[in-house]
């Protein structure tokens, strides 16, 4: 075999010195020896481990495969500089999430690409799958510092199991993950409800491809405003239960058409909830938003009177149907994200533009969130919000950073940050629960219960009556007046944000107890 298959050897440093190094650098070298040259070997060559880290001690100075523990990952710069080094691994796979973002978060400060080996219970071990060919690229999910969210498969199964469950907006983001779920636990039938028919279409596409006829699968296009068309659902389908995610979500753009918000959130969800309970479905799981906790914007306040219509209908305690809703902040890769326009932005060489720089959010994947909806409802016994302990918030600008890093580049250097200011309806730094709601633990250590508000019923119907008129008349004025007399605490951006300014700055000057 000649030698020049491997002369673009990229100078290595592993991060681990245990059994995954050992297993990596022994594939490295094997794939170089000519009985076992293919081109798949040629690839896994290409590596030229130089030195290896490690924070046990013990393990400095000793050598695998030749390549010698050099020291630990607190000297990584020193390490990176001193071998020239072009790549790094982190080889340990049994590595929990937040020891994990903070050696990610030293790699990140090299500028160097970072490889990464799956954490352990994503691995494949078998003849035909090396460990070498499971090394990939960092993930963003692996930058919010927090270990996946772990849900009972269990209890999520044994409800779904020969149940018809119905997913309006399955077309979408959240909705189409819903029943990319649901599929997995032998439901009777799904039944998809979305407005736009290209998504619909996607997801119809998608599930015909991976189950062909073992999927009892139905696709309608249909409005969640049109209520004599969602009772015609109802009536023909019989749901057992109804996951409600048909919403407009998009910020900015509902504060330009807020209206549209009004008709199609909460409009729409009186429609879905009260023929639920009209045709006396089991569960009726509403999607909701961190955002409609003290809203500053009209999405934000509309979904808050869809959780009032919750609980509201959970309250009347009038037919069979159980009332929930449950609660969460932006959802990776979602349309409408973040992350995706970040990701466009560096692959074009554009600035990456961040409103704000002191702007904070939290964070899960679409996966997480969707199986927070699906054990919600699993547990459900009327009239509750759940709410996902999400981990520490993230601020956006490291969240660009590190995204830019990700990519082998310098931010501010290769890739520029720019900051445009904060958009209509924008706040600094979003909650998940209101100041009224305590929290009740659940048996999952990460959902909790947010406690009700009791209702006044006979004020709330006549001000979601004048709500809805004056949407259907594009009363833009008194829509929004009866918005703000339904949700007292729907304020300014303006004034929530100097707010949180002023608490913060309280807070940083506030004198340290001796204690």
């Amino acid at each position: 075999m000649d030698t020049h298959e491997f002369q673009n050897l990229k100078r290595t440093l592993i991060i681990g010195g245990g059994a995954a190094c050992e297993m990596l650098l022994n594939e490295i070298f094997s794939a170089r020896c000519p009985a076992s040259y293919n081109a798949q070997n040629a690839r896994a060559a290409c590596y030229e481990p130089l030195c290896i880290l490690d924070n046990d001690p013990k393990k400095i100075g000793t050598e695998i495969h030749g390549v010698k523990v050099v020291g630990t990952v607190s000297e990584i710069s020193k390490f990176v500089d001193f071998y020239k080094i072009e790549q790094l691994i982190l080889a340990i796979p049994s590595l929990g999430t937040e020891a994990r973002k903070v050696i990610i978060d030293a790699c990140s400060e090299t500028k160097l690409p970072l490889k990464i080996v799956p954490f352990i219970g994503s691995l494949i071990f078998n003849e035909d799958q090396s460990l070498l060919t499971q090394v990939r690229d960092i993930r963003v999910e692996e930058l919010l510092g927090r270990d996946p969210v772990k849900f009972n498969s269990q209890n999520i199964k044994s409800f779904i199991k020969d149940k018809v469950c119905l997913v309006t907006g399955g077309g979408g983001s959240i909705g189409s993950e819903l029943v990319r779920q649901i599929a997995k636990y032998s439901p009777r039938q799904i039944i998809i409800v979305d407005i736009y028919e290209n998504n619909a279409y996607e997801i119809q596409q998608e599930l015909l491809l991976e189950y062909g006829n073992d999927l009892n699968l139905v696709v309608l296009i249909a409005s969640v405003r049109d209520y004599y068309r969602i009772n015609q659902v109802y009536e023909r389908y019989k749901p057992n239960v109804v996951f409600h995610a048909a919403a407009h979500k998009h910020v900015p753009l509902m504060e330009v058409s807020p209206m549209e918000a009004i008709k199609n959130n909460v409009i729409g969800t009186f429609n879905v909830a009260t023929l639920a309970q009209y045709h006396n479905v089991e569960r009726f799981v509403m999607i909701s938003t961190d955002k409609a906790v003290n809203p500053t914007n009209a999405m934000g306040a509309s979904k808050r009177c869809c959780e009032m219509i919750v609980q509201y209908l959970a309250q009347q305690n009038e037919g069979q149907t159980e009332f929930v809703a449950t609660r969460f902040g932006n959802v990776l890769g979602s349309n409408g994200s973040v992350i995706p326009l970040f990701k466009r932005q560096i692959e074009q060489g554009k600035d990456v533009t961040v409103t704000h720089p002191d702007i904070i959010r939290y964070f899960m994947t679409i996966p997480e969130a969707v199986s927070l909806v699906l054990e919600a409802a699993a547990m459900a016994k009327g009239g509750e919000i759940f709410v996902l302990d999400m981990g520490q918030p993230v601020k956006i600008v490291s969240l660009a950073e590190n995204l830019i890093r990700m990519y082998g580049k310098e931010p501010y250097k290769d890739i520029n940050i720019t900051f445009t200011g904060l958009r209509p309806g924008e706040k600094l730094m979003e909650e998940l629960l209101m100041d009224e709601e305590g929290l009740e633990k659940t048996d999952n250590e990460l959902i909790y219960i947010g406690k009700q508000i009791p209702i006044d019923e006979t004020l709330f119907i006549k001000q979601l009556r004048s709500l809805r008129d004056a949407a259907r008349k594009n009363k833009e004025a008194a829509a929004m007046e009866a918005l703000h007399m339904i949700v007292p605490t729907f304020t300014t951006p303006e004034e929530f944000n100097a707010q949180m300014t002023e608490d913060t700055q309280e807070h940083q000057t506030a004198p340290k107890s001796n204690e």
